[in-house]
């Protein structure tokens, strides 16, 4: 894992008010060590949803990085990043205000579960007996059903640790939620850090066998505007799970080698999708789910993406077997800016880590039964930088 190693911090309460106020929170605080401000948080209303407060929470450490996030979904509203001209620029598509996420079909930011991705005719078995979930993508289920994780409102505790400043959100997703089997409770943290790192880790335990499988929705340009197609990526796969138009596998492990899906050496967006055969090509971009070489290793880089022009860049590393690309082929379809204004097509893309998709239907996949009294666990991280020219 790249990055500068941190001594402990020493917590101290700041006496600043958030913007707009506060709800039940002395102020801002922060993490500061040896006298200067690493790291801080301040929390501010964010609207009402079924009666219910929420509120949106902002990190920003001395680098200039800033995340927004809100304990409705979970959702990442901004990360502002600075170009290598020092000018901030938000690198993740989100909205202004609450309604909107309310009404989101994008699944912007957000948290997915209880599993991510699609299950095949939303349905599975566990222990012989058969499970249906709701069916909310034709026949097929798609990130949690209906109302999945990423439409709850989470509980928020704010935490101040050594590595950084960040949210605790926990959830508890009841029996028979979109037709999920036992009670499971949720945990995820969201750490920012002084290395420019937005690590996120996701617990969860049942109390019956269940499936769960969580990731992070966020949609990136790191140009803050315009499409993806001149940012370069590279995903540290080997191997990639054949899919039919239903985004469902239809067989196993296929080497990438050889195809239009090698994306291990760094290649631009827009071109490897003119370059793609028809027959690859899903809602004429990428929707397609990579197989990790780096395993289960927290400290192996998955991702990497760059734009030249800005200098930005992300590298994303998780314990996760998987990765799914979605070059935001439906975006004109699904998403709008603040003004109601449809977003252009790949306006950004969507690098999730996760298990594969239908794994409770295909043995051979690696599990996403969480077996009762057995604990889930999975880390990613997202660390920012900038290039020179």
């Amino acid at each position: 894992m790249t990055g500068k190693s941190f001594s402990p911090a020493k917590m101290v309460q700041k006496d600043v008010q958030a913007q707009g106020g506060t709800r039940g929170c002395a102020g801002a605080f922060a993490i500061v060590r040896d006298g200067v401000t690493r790291v801080n948080l301040v929390r501010k209303p964010f609207g009402s949803h079924q009666g219910r407060d929420i509120d949106l929470y902002t990190f920003s450490n001395d680098h200039g990085l800033v995340v927004s996030l809100t304990n409705f979904g979970g959702i990442v509203t901004a990360i502002r990043v600075p170009d290598r001209r020092g000018v901030p620029g938000n690198v993740v598509l989100g909205y202004d205000n609450l309604a909107a996420y309310v009404d989101d079909r994008a699944y912007a930011g957000a948290i997915i579960g209880r599993c991510a991705n699609r299950i095949g005719q939303a349905r599975f078995q566990i222990d012989g007996k058969l499970h249906r979930v709701a069916a909310n993508e034709g026949a097929h289920h798609l990130h949690g059903g209906h109302e999945g994780f990423s439409k709850k409102i989470w509980e928020a505790e704010p935490v101040r640790e050594a590595r950084g400043c960040g949210l605790r959100l926990l959830l508890t997703s009841p029996d028979g939620d979109e037709g999920y089997p036992g009670i499971v409770d949720v945990r995820v943290l969201y750490l920012l850090t002084a290395d420019n790192s937005l690590i996120i880790e996701y617990t969860a335990a049942g109390d019956r066998s269940t499936v769960v499988n969580l990731t992070q929705h966020a949609y990136f340009n790191l140009a803050g505007s315009g499409t993806i197609d001149n940012h370069r990526l590279q995903i540290r796969a080997s191997g990639y799970i054949p899919m039919d138009r239903d985004r469902i596998p239809v067989g196993m492990l296929k080497p990438v080698d050889g195809t239009d899906l090698d994306f291990r050496s760094p290649r631009l967006i827009g071109r490897a999708i003119d370059e793609i055969s028809a027959d690859l090509l899903i809602d004429g971009g990428l929707d397609h789910f990579f197989v990790l070489d780096g395993g289960r290793d927290a400290d192996a880089v998955a991702a990497t993406l760059y734009h030249q022009g800005s200098g930005r860049a992300l590298t994303i590393r998780t314990s996760q077997p998987g990765l799914q690309l979605s070059t935001g082929n439906q975006l004109d379809e699904q998403m709008f800016d603040n003004g109601g204004r449809p977003l252009p097509r790949r306006a950004a893309l969507c690098l999730l880590p996760q298990h594969f998709p239908d794994s409770p239907n295909h043995r051979a996949f690696p599990s996403v039964i969480l077996p009762a009294g057995k604990r889930y666990q999975h880390t990613t991280r997202y660390q920012f930088s900038t290039h020179p020219a």
